[in-house]
């Protein structure tokens, strides 16, 4: 048994239970066009590999590839659950997109092995420590000049609501820090907020960092 099936996590839906209903719920609220919205400030170009921390069920991964089909796609989650969805997901798409089960603070790749990080409303879920551990890890497999394209819930935001409670962790995004805190911490070169959405949760804020 790997240590991946030992660790505990956060499933995609928050519970086990919900998560037939994570994709038509998620869509609902809005995060078909942050997704879009993040992919596009990406510019990626023909030949780039790129990765998905958390990736749940592969919405973000999937869309990204059938935007980029020359570009190299890949998805890590530590939940199988998530990953077997989004395995059929892009099988029924017809995309090559490699998944890997695993966390964001250990992942399990070579260092400089990506031009573009993506994160997707993940980093809440994690607790400070992860966190920091995270975005090290991050900037460790991006290659120089690669960078991090991060959604997130703006500021210290708590996801608010009885839906955010079922779909999300309590975890704020920092604690009396902001994210570009935490990016800089990180060691990263450059990073800016480059965006903000109101949703039903609360606001949501995109940032980019190059590594």
């Amino acid at each position: 048994m790997s240590q991946a099936q030992h660790r505990h996590f956060l499933p995609a839906a928050g519970h086990d239970l919900f998560l037939p209903l994570y994709d038509p719920l998620t869509r609902l609220l809005g995060a078909d066009a942050a997704r879009a919205q993040l992919i596009a400030q990406a510019s990626l170009k023909p030949g780039q590999r790129a990765l998905e921390i958390g990736c749940g069920t592969g919405s973000l991964v999937v869309r990204l590839k059938r935007e980029n089909p020359e570009v190299e796609v890949a998805g890590l989650d530590p939940d199988p659950r998530a990953l077997a969805r989004a395995r059929r997901k892009a099988e029924r798409a017809g995309l090559s997109i490699r998944f890997e089960q695993g966390y964001a603070d250990e992942l399990p790749f070579e260092a400089g092995s990506f031009d573009a990080v993506f994160s997707s409303l993940m980093l809440h879920h994690l607790e400070e420590p992860q966190q920091a551990a995270a975005l090290a890890e991050v900037r460790r497999v991006l290659r120089p000049g690669g960078a991090l394209h991060l959604l997130d819930f703006a500021g210290a935001e708590r996801p608010r609501g009885f839906l955010a409670r079922l779909l999300h962790s309590d975890h704020q995004v920092a604690h009396g820090t902001t994210v570009l805190d935490r990016l800089r911490a990180a060691g990263f070169a450059e990073s800016a907020e480059t965006g903000e959405r109101s949703t039903f949760f609360g606001p949501i804020a995109f940032h980019r960092a190059v590594a």
